[in-house]
């Protein structure tokens, strides 16, 4: 706006020093009231409408700009894009099943006589062993709950070298027992345990 009001200043200043041998402009209250001729009122039309073309022009083309950019941004995905999905407030406070606490119990000790059958505790690729396992039990236990359900899956796998010490692993959680679950167990072979823990916590 501040241009656009600039520009018109400009325009009009120059027509005003064109015409200083008319009338002095004192008051802004139209072109019959300044007194102005017919020329001197045409050529303040005409800086009007070239102001006016001028912004129109800039509107045009910053909008074409918009929509370049917003094309750009189109192609670069894969097909449409899928409008947000809303989702209705359920108002349950209770879940349709409850976590298969044997089932996961199941999953666990799966994964771990596929993995640590015949593996040596190696300190080096332990960090990324037990994340593995980790990823293992969460994704087959996420689909033995499949896609409708409310539960929180948290996992946690400890992993150690066996040299004929003892080790005790334990947890201590703030939930809601009515509905809340896990499920554990532990594995080891002559050089290598592992206890890993599965977590059902529902979320309202």
């Amino acid at each position: 706006r501040i241009q656009i009001l600039f520009e018109i200043k400009m325009s009009v200043s120059s027509v005003s020093r064109e015409n200083s041998g008319s009338s002095s402009l004192k008051k802004s209250v139209g072109f019959r009231g300044l007194g102005l001729g017919g020329v001197t009122a045409k050529r303040w039309q005409d800086a009007i409408n070239k102001v006016s073309l001028n912004l129109k022009g800039r509107r045009r083309s910053s909008s074409t700009n918009r929509g370049s950019l917003i094309s750009d941004s189109d192609d670069t995905q894969d097909g449409p894009r899928q409008p947000p999905v809303n989702y209705e407030n359920t108002y349950k406070l209770e879940p349709d099943t409850f976590f298969p606490t044997k089932k996961a119990e199941d999953i666990i000790k799966s994964v771990f006589t596929n993995n640590l059958e015949n593996t040596a505790y190696n300190t080096d690729t332990g960090k990324q062993l037990s994340t593995h396992l980790s990823d293992l039990i969460r994704t087959q236990v996420k689909q033995e709950l499949g896609l409708k359900n409310r539960y929180k899956i948290v996992v946690l796998v400890t992993m150690g070298s066996k040299e004929g010490q003892g080790i005790r692993c334990a947890s201590r959680c703030l939930w809601y027992p009515q509905f809340d679950r896990f499920a554990s167990y532990s594995f080891y072979n002559e050089h290598v345990f592992a206890v890993g823990t599965v977590y059902g916590v529902y979320f309202e």
